[in-house]
């Protein structure tokens, strides 16, 4: 029966199953269980240890879940690997079991109330920033499409005058709010300076929200699939993320049943525009729809619309809080992801007290966003340097699109099945005959490829993949979805 295996000679004895119903994560169920084993002497110095793969049977767990039990037992002192003779117990493994330690910061951790990451959500974070790996599926423009000579311009510019250095308004620096004015106002977003809250970049846009204005209990819902599935911002503070279907034409609000219990509130998450991580582009008639939908429901909708300007074959229909006139709409804009990560600036746009109260809980985080960028961002727009880059970016990206097509077309004809992206820097790919796209992900990982399974983002997403083409070069994309093609094909 799974999980229950006698190893002979040096190897250790396995025979228990981590309890799935626990409320304990599975990974600290294993690492209390190699500890228990150790402390009562009943696995000895120098055993071996099963492979990861083989411990990932014996427990029926994920390799992900088995990586990062071994990581903490490595961290603890209480397992070493040994060249040519894989993973044992440590020589001081029980010593260290038993002497006088500093305060147990393993227990601090756990209890934080901000959750961890899934595991493999952690260990694909970790592994982007290890040398030889090529990422298939960052969400990020590569080093040589980040308009780095353009922001050198606007410093040059910037030099010219005198620089503010002191602490900035609690909204943000006025002359960058207004520069942001005048951009949104492009998109027919027409709203005073004092609805923008200048933030470290979207993500920091939701922290705020979920910290500001989110209750305990509340429900969160997102499409099916979303990028935020892969965070916990939401979730640490005690809400509720909720899947809603998409169509081709985005979220369907409409199909919400299980209404929030009485006392608690609910809010829609949204990317109406190349949405993460499908690409699919809301149009004109479905937003209002939603917007409908959510008036009347007084539902208030967080419309995340930092891929807007990376439009490709034609500009995207207005944002929703272009047609908002109730103010039930709160939307996120950046930089990060059309010039360059980097800056980490991005803004919300909201009602005036939800900003206030925003403003105020970030003033008690950070006491504001560096004004030295907060000046840098607001030349890159004033001067129109910002859209000059946004030129570049797109001209590349389309290249770069239409060559991950291409090469998809060749290699996945018969493996695959994607969608054409209208923008963004995203192709969501289904694997057919329902190949394991978390087998894909383990063994491309042999191979220095890092392509995430669509699983992170919904779990029903099992054979998805997200690949980027505005990551990789186009020597880089044309190898790897060569050998990715055949890793897939090693499957079926």
């Amino acid at each position: 029966m799974p999980g229950m295996h006698e190893n002979q000679d040096r190897s250790i004895s396995i025979n228990w199953m981590p309890d799935r119903a626990s409320g304990v994560p599975l990974y600290s169920q294993i690492v209390s269980y190699f500890s228990e084993k150790i402390s009562r002497g009943e696995w000895m110095s120098g055993q071996n240890i099963p492979s990861q793969r083989r411990l990932s049977e014996l427990f029926g767990v994920n390799r992900s879940t088995i990586v990062e039990a071994m990581d903490e037992l490595a961290a603890m002192g209480l397992i070493e690997g040994c060249f040519g003779r894989g993973t044992r117990i440590a020589n001081d493994s029980w010593a260290s079991l038993i002497q006088v330690k500093s305060p147990n910061w393993k227990s601090y951790i756990t209890a934080g109330g901000f959750r961890s990451n899934i595991p493999m959500v952690q260990i694909i974070n970790r592994l982007e920033f290890e040398e030889g790996i090529t990422r298939m599926s960052t969400g990020e423009l590569s080093p040589d499409l980040v308009q780095a000579e353009l922001t050198q311009k606007a410093l040059d510019n910037l030099s010219e005058h005198k620089l503010f250095m002191n602490y900035p308004d609690p909204l943000g620096m006025p002359d960058l709010r207004r520069a942001v004015q005048a951009h949104l106002s492009r998109s027919g977003i027409n709203v005073p300076i004092s609805c923008i809250l200048i933030v470290s970049g979207a993500l920091q846009a939701l922290q705020l929200i979920s910290n500001g204005i989110v209750q305990s209990r509340s429900t969160v819902y997102v499409e099916e699939p979303s990028y935020l599935r892969s965070l916990n911002i939401f979730q640490s503070v005690g809400a509720t993320l909720t899947s809603v279907p998409m169509d081709k034409n985005g979220i369907q609000p409409w199909m919400i049943h299980n209404q929030p219990r009485e006392g608690t509130y609910s809010l829609l998450y949204t990317i109406p525009t190349y949405q993460n991580p499908t690409g699919v582009v809301m149009p004109e008639s479905r937003r209002l729809e939603v917007l409908k939908y959510c008036s009347e429901q007084h539902m208030p909708i967080i419309e995340d619309d930092v891929f807007c300007d990376l439009w490709l074959d034609a500009p995207p229909p207005p944002p929703m809080k272009a047609a908002d006139e109730s103010g039930g709409v709160v939307y996120i804009g950046s930089l990060s992801k059309c010039f360059s990560p980097g800056l980490r600036l991005g803004w919300l746009v909201g009602p005036e007290p939800v900003v206030d109260r925003l403003a105020d809980i970030k003033m008690q985080t950070d006491y504001g966003v560096s004004v030295l960028t907060q000046q840098v961002v607001a030349e890159l727009l004033n001067s129109g340097i910002y859209y000059q880059g946004l030129n570049s970016v797109r001209e590349q990206l389309r290249r770069r699109r239409d060559l991950m097509l291409s090469l998809l077309e060749e290699f996945f004809g018969d493996l695959a099945e994607w969608n054409r992206p209208a923008g963004g820097f995203f192709v969501w790919v289904r694997l057919k005959n329902q190949v394991s796209a978390e087998r894909v992900f383990n063994l491309a990982l042999k191979e220095k490829l890092l392509v995430p399974p669509g699983n992170i983002y919904d779990p029903l997403y099992t054979s998805h993949m997200r690949l980027t083409y505005g990551y990789l070069s186009m020597e880089e994309m044309s190898r790897s979805m060569r050998r990715l093609a055949e890793i897939v094909r090693s499957l079926r």
